[in-house]
């Protein structure tokens, strides 16, 4: 959005998410800041009361440090605002005084002659006083009093003096011109929507803000307000948006009673028309910020109304509007007493709640209620249980779309009320329609109320709007008919358009609402009968899909669910972090087969096969009923550093694993199925199509690989027939009209969820969906095991294979490509069969259109439903398909294939053309993709790891006397270079027949290393984080030693991407700071004349890394190097040296002492030599690198 001004929104909006970051890290320090004078008095004692008073009143589970910085944004943003709202209000001359700037420079003179003058009679303030003089303005007058009333998060804390000056210094930046950087003089107050939705990344995600485009608001007005406005008097009309936001259905509910007004009632004063169309505009929202925004747009718009042109008349406009949790104000089972919840607790206000306004705006009806809820799940464990308990349609993991839905209807006038029932319009997630916690919603709550319209708007441009939506409209009154109008999605937007409103999917609902029976290529507009949609779940899907299902609805004999002894999730460990790592990273720790299993994860799941690299901890024994096991002395000290995070983990009781007794090493939940096979059909849970396969043993499975099991005795034919039906595209049609769209590649830059062609969609495939799979009468069994075993042949191609199999070669890596391409293209040609085969059983066809003779191998592009495509294509249409997936488009049969082979395709062509049933499934939205990593990239990975394992090789990490040794790169190429089949795979690898081995190999090594010590690896941001770790690991150890605490252990944080001095470093550790590594890296520390990277090995236990780091101490000292460059590696000592402590105490029979006493004699004997103490060592931090040579003694 743009303005004749010198700035853009996204401009304004940068910048004052930077000057929202600056306060937050000042306002900090004000609340608990480790300096006790910066503090501002009684605020951390008095927020510390809020805190325990909301968690007792189980308004929050969060901890102390998630709430008080949601606090903290909050006063953040609110001091922000106020500067903006007088700004604003300067520019265009809404007040009097000048206290910032204004629109010339004669304006900025006076603000700037009036802060002096203030100075100079109060020597004694600061700046945080001067804004403190806006504030008192806008709080004289009663069209601005709302902004800085007593429940603004302003009055929580103040900005110390040099920040309140350096968010002047911000407004009173100017452009070459000498006019004020950000001027506002005639803008229109929309830009606040963005100001509301982007000013801080931590209310985005928390509040899940996000504001309504204006034509999407105006349809749901015309869709609710106006059917409302002609059926009841306008006298006593109200309109609520109970997640209001920024205000923009508020806004444009406002200008349509206001236009109201003045034709109903033309003889009344300017003035009053404004308040009466004011007084009938009510908005609720959780976030404190987005009700001032709201508030003040909504008080300019009244100006506006009114022809008024300064807040200081006596107005007397009155706002209703309050910041406060509409689910818990607004909720249906309270009883009489207005602030009593029907649990037995009171509604626990927060400090930036009304309370008495939050009571008198949803304790009672409205004529319309609009709105666009957050699409969020309760993350807070304790508010998630309270909207559960207040609200029945809150089902298993419910989005907040569900309450909602049940509050915006009961927020309306019901049927048996005065006036007539109420109208309920909203834009919002479709994911109930197809999730399992939308059951109730579908099945209990909307056969109650009148549905009028269910328009799927997933296939509309709509900005910002990442998530897949519907529009639901309706009364709350019983239905008044037996069908409901639907506007069904058949395609897209093809396009980013200029103009969102004019979109073509868009402007064909918005056109054609009002037309049932009409159809273009992006909707259907249908009138639904209500009975289909009482069933969960919802299918919205135009151009034939509905009518195609109940086909194949009626056309099964029996559900998948009644052949299968289970469906459903395997286990899961809610700490992937931890238990999950590739086989080497655990080998490298010592965790031996014992621990550890081969674990498959959905997006693994291709193509009939299972490609999988992870593992798993497992502590469990045998199948079928994997007995749970004691760790092994590896498993305990790789997971000991997290048994505080994994034993807070939540159980289904919403309780912790400690306080059930669980151990805490176990797998959140593990499915045992002693009644069932032992072979597994698994599948993936998210993708774009249908993957299915079969494993034979042996692995073990996360939630994102569902699985099927057969009863005990099922056959490996009884498990290939039904992975045959579920690879089919028949299968891949139904999973995707029954399961929810996470979507896929979105079109434009701004947020909009749209993907300009189906197949690129991801859906989440659940096992309750598939239990319901219609399965025909006849499963044949042959095609299914021939693609089977054509996809292990494949699998045996790769790669990887080949470099586990065989030293590498060019010639090797060329035959098995050659082999895959040809593997590859069979699967292709018998994947076509396979479909067109239950075609004919599911009775879509008459005709067997299989090939009766040995399929040729064809390429992608040359499949039928291709060809067709890309005769489409030459009509205008336009696809990414070909494109994305490497073909090219044939609009011809290719002549090479056999003859009767080529008139079969020509038939389905034919039968493609005729059958509308046969045309919706041969669509790419339902054909295999068979897309695959280049070959080039896959080649790059395996000899990379080969290469990898071979430096990693221990006896390079070890000297003649088996002590730890580190190594530069120099050094390693030098060993390296003898090895002839490492220098010729290096070549291979670096592409170069002639590179040099220290080059190639320096490349090679570039990221494989994490330093050893924290102040390398973190920033300072990530140092906090790693303290807190440290504390917990102190105290685990006391209660290791026997020690009964006072309270239970603190769950530190988790690590994020910027928590880490460079991205490398966090892909190996993650937010558990889990060490994956191959290397450990010491930087600085090599010979001064050696300038290659420094290594060590990270397989090396905590004893052999700190006598490593020992020897590497001496080394030094013997080379003369001066304190100051030794610190850093004394300090990495130190830190290691509570884990020697932990894990070697003993003595060690390899070097005839305790290493943990001889390491701390070391480090003492050092810090004595050099006059250091342990702090000088835990404060050191690590400088910007600079060239030149260390200082020596």
């Amino acid at each position: 959005m743009e303005f004749a001004v010198n700035w853009t929104t996204s401009d304004l909006v940068a910048a004052l998410r930077r000057q929202v970051l600056d306060l937050e890290a000042d306002l900090r320090a004000r609340v608990d800041g480790a300096d006790h004078d910066a503090r501002q008095v009684g605020v951390y004692d008095a927020w510390r009361a809020d805190y325990d008073a909301a968690v007792a009143a189980e308004r929050s589970a969060a901890s102390w440090q998630a709430w008080r910085d949601d606090r903290i944004t909050q006063a953040a943003v609110a001091w922000v605002l106020v500067t903006v709202f007088a700004r604003y209000c300067e520019d265009n001359k809404l007040v009097t005084p000048r206290w910032i700037g204004g629109a010339d420079a004669d304006e900025r003179g006076q603000a700037l002659d009036a802060r002096r003058a203030y100075f100079q009679t109060h020597p004694e303030h600061t700046d945080r006083e001067w804004i403190g003089q806006i504030i008192e303005h806008f709080a004289k007058f009663s069209a601005t009093d709302g902004l800085v009333d007593p429940y603004s998060p302003l009055h929580l804390v103040a900005p110390s003096g040099d920040a309140a000056r350096a968010l002047l210094e911000f407004w009173w930046q100017q452009d070459a011109d000498g006019n004020p950087a950000y001027g506002f003089s005639g803008v229109d107050t929309r830009f606040l929507g963005d100001v509301y939705q982007d000013l801080s990344e931590h209310a985005k995600k928390t509040y899940a803000l996000l504001q309504t485009p204006e034509f999407v608001e105006e349809f749901i007005l015309d869709q609710t307000m106006e059917p409302a406005l002609v059926d009841r008097p306008l006298a006593g009309f109200t309109v609520i948006d109970p997640t209001c936001g920024s205000g923009h259905f508020l806004l444009g509910a406002f200008h349509r009673l206001h236009e109201r007004w003045q034709r109903h009632a033309p003889a009344l004063g300017a003035r009053e028309l404004v308040a009466k169309a004011l007084d009938g505009v009510y908005g609720v929202d959780i976030n404190p910020f987005a009700v001032a925004i709201a508030r003040f747009r909504l008080l300019v718009a009244a100006l506006h109304a009114a022809g008024d042109s300064s807040i200081e008349q006596k107005i007397g406009y009155q706002t209703h509007l309050a910041a406060g949790d509409s689910l818990l104000w607004g909720a249906p089972k309270q009883v009489l007493d207005d602030d009593m919840l029907a649990l037995g607790q009171r509604v626990q206000a927060d400090r930036t709640e009304d309370a008495t306004a939050l009571t008198a705006i949803l304790r009672r009806e409205h004529d319309v209620v609009v709105g666009n809820p957050p699409y969020i799940n309760v993350k807070d464990a304790a508010l998630n249980t309270t909207y559960r308990q207040l609200y029945s349609t809150c089902h298993r993991k419910y989005a907040m779309t569900v309450p909602f839905m049940e509050l915006f209807f009961r927020l309306a006038y019901d049927s048996g009320q005065e006036r007539p029932a109420g109208w309920v319009g909203q834009i919002t997630s479709n994911s109930f329609m197809k999730r399992e916690f939308g059951s109730k919603l579908i099945e209990k709550f909307l056969p109650s109320v009148d549905l009028r319209m269910v328009i799927d708007t997933s296939g509309a441009y709509i900005p910002g709007h990442g998530t897949p939506t519907v529009i639901i409209v309706g009364r709350d009154q019983n239905p008044s008919a037996e069908t409901t109008r639907a506007v069904l999605g058949i395609r897209g937007e093809p396009g980013r358009p200029d103009d969102p409103a004019k979109g073509l999917v868009w402007t064909s609902i918005t056109q054609h609402i009002g037309e049932p029976g009409y159809e273009n290529a992006y909707i259907s507009v249908v009138d639904l009968p209500r009975s289909g949609l009482r069933a969960h779940p919802w299918s919205l899907s135009g151009g034939g899909a509905v009518e195609l299902l109940k086909h194949l609805n009626h056309a099964g004999a029996v559900p998948l669910n009644d052949r299968t002894q289970r469906i459903g999730v395997f286990g899961m460990t809610n700490a992937d972090d931890v238990m999950l790592a590739d086989k080497r990273s655990f080998a490298r720790h010592r965790l031996g087969q014992d621990m550890v299993r081969a674990l498959t994860l959905g997006d693994e799941i291709r193509d009939w096969a299972v490609n999988s690299t992870s593992y798993s901890i497992f502590p469990y024994g045998q199948p079928p009923n994997y007995p749970e096991v004691e760790l092994t002395r590896p498993a305990y000290e790789w997971l000991w550093p997290c048994r505080t995070t994994l034993g807070n983990r939540a159980t289904f009781s919403k309780a912790t694993y400690f306080e059930e007794g669980r151990p805490w090493f176990e797998w959140h939940q593990l499915t045992r199925d002693p009644n069932a096979s032992a072979m597994t059909i698994t599948f993936a849970f998210v993708a774009t199509h249908n993957h299915f396969v079969l494993d034979r043993g042996g692995k073990v499975f996360n939630r994102s690989a569902p699985v099927i099991k057969l009863p005990a005795g099922a056959s490996v034919e009884d498990h290939l027939r039904l992975l045959g039906v579920l690879n089919s595209s028949v299968a891949c049609f139904w999973l995707k009209q029954n399961s929810y769209p996470k979507g896929g590649d979105p079109i434009g830059q701004d947020g909009a969820r749209v993907s300009a062609e189906g197949w690129s969609d991801r859906y989440e495939f659940t096992g309750t969906t598939l239990k319901d799979f219609p399965l025909p009468a006849t499963i044949p069994v042959e095609r299914a095991k021939l693609l089977d075993g054509l996809a292990h042949e494949l699998q045996q191609q790769s790669p990887a294979e080949v470099t586990q199999r065989e030293i590498p070669t060019a010639a090797a890596l060329d035959a098995a490509h050659t082999e895959s391409d040809r593997l590859r293209s069979l699967m292709i040609a018998h994947q076509e069969e396979l479909d067109w085969e239950y075609y004919r059983i599911y009775g879509l066809i008459d005709d067997d259109l299989t090939y009766v003779n040995e399929v040729p191998e064809i390429a992608l592009g040359q499949r039928v439903f291709e060809i067709a495509l890309a005769r489409r294509m030459k009509d205008g249409e336009e696809t990414a398909w070909f494109d994305r997936h490497g073909s090219t488009p044939l609009t011809d049969i290719p002549d090479h294939l056999p003859a009767d082979y080529r008139e079969l395709l020509q038939h389905r062509l034919d039968a493609i053309e005729s059958n509308p049933h046969i045309r919706l499934l041969e669509r790419p939205e339902y054909k295999r993709r068979w897309a695959t990593e280049p070959w080039e990239k896959q080649v790059e990975a395996a000899l990379r790891g080969w290469l990898l394992d071979r430096v990693e090789d221990r006896a390079r990490w070890f000297d003649r006397d088996g002590r730890p040794q580190t190594q530069s790169v120099a050094q390693l190429a030098d060993i390296l270079d003898r090895d002839e089949d490492f220098r010729k795979t290096l070549r291979l690898w670096a592409n170069d027949p002639n590179v040099a081995t220290g080059k190639a190999l320096a490349k090679l090594l570039a990221d494989e290393a994490v330093p050893f010590l924290a102040a390398y690896r973190y920033k300072p941001s990530g140092l906090d984080k790693r303290a807190a770790w440290e504390n917990t690991w102190a105290l685990q150890r006391r209660e290791d030693a026997g020690e009964k605490l006072d309270k239970p252990i603190p769950v530190p944080p988790k690590y994020k991407p910027a928590d880490f001095t460079k991205g490398s470093y966090w892909s190996h550790r993650g937010k558990l700071d889990v060490p994956k590594e191959r290397f450990i890296s010491y930087p600085n520390a090599g010979r001064d004349s050696d300038a290659t990277e420094l290594l060590g090995w990270a397989g090396w236990d905590h004893a052999q890394q700190a006598l490593a780091l020992a020897g590497l101490i001496s080394a030094r000292i013997d080379e003369g190097w001066d304190t100051p460059n030794l610190v850093p590696l004394l300090a990495g000592l130190n830190e290691l040296l509570p884990w020697v402590r932990q894990w070697h105490s003993e003595i060690d029979p390899d070097y005839g002492e305790s290493v943990a006493d001889a390491i701390a004699d070391e480090l003492t004997a050092r810090l004595s030599e050099h006059h250091l103490t342990e702090t000088d060592l835990t404060s050191w931090r690590s400088e910007p690198a600079r060239r030149g040579r260390r200082t020596k003694q």
